[in-house]
């Protein structure tokens, strides 16, 4: 959870196991879905399809469009993790879909 206070006044909660504000308000952080080129949502272990072929930056690696990769999402919304032949590589999800 993250809280939109001064932490000079933080004090511990036995009940949360953490340090909170002192006048104990609390926001919880905003949750980002990670989408496709379609606006659908991924999630870890989808299979999508790259829709453009694609020069892998740093290597002799080419994706074809059609070539179908699993999600590993990472913090970046705009990214996802995947692994083609023993190389990991991170994609834009604008060039994916479900």
């Amino acid at each position: 959870m993250t809280y939109k206070n001064d932490w000079d006044d933080a004090v511990w909660d036995d009940e949360l196991g953490e340090f909170v504000p002192a006048n104990g308000t609390k926001e919880k952080e905003d949750v980002v879905e990670t989408k496709d080129s379609n606006g659908n949502v991924l999630a870890n272990g989808d299979t999508v399809s790259l829709i453009k072929d694609l020069d892998v930056k740093g290597s002799s690696l080419s994706l074809k469009r059609g070539t179908k990769v699993k999600v590993k999402l990472i913090d970046d919304p705009e990214l996802i993790e995947c692994k083609q032949g023993k190389s990991t590589i991170f994609l834009k999800t604008c060039f994916l879909k479900k």
